[in-house]
């Protein structure tokens, strides 16, 4: 297993433990932002996709606030940037 896949476990775990998606994937696409500078720093750049009961009613913002603060352990450290679907379970 290599770094980022440790690293989209930690992920996981930290989002079921707050969230508990019914619905999560998180890809590694880091591979893409290579040279770039924020990849110099160690951190990888990540996309999740999830669905939660928690997003129910609230805005993009808000989700997404809900999300960081699951990851912040995490940020910057290990996760340099962040692409976020957050879906509630009414919604596709």
């Amino acid at each position: 297993m290599n770094t980022n896949q440790a690293r989209i476990v930690q992920f996981e775990t930290a989002l079921q433990a707050c969230l508990k998606p019914s619905h999560l994937a998180i890809e590694d696409e880091s591979h893409l932002h290579a040279g770039h500078a924020g990849a110099a720093s160690g951190g990888g750049h990540f996309r999740i996709t999830l669905t939660a009961d928690a997003f129910t009613g609230l805005s993009r913002v808000a989700r997404h606030r809900l999300v960081y603060e699951a990851l912040d352990p995490y940020i910057p450290s290990e996760i340099h940037a962040l692409a976020i679907h957050a879906l509630a379970p009414n919604e596709s």
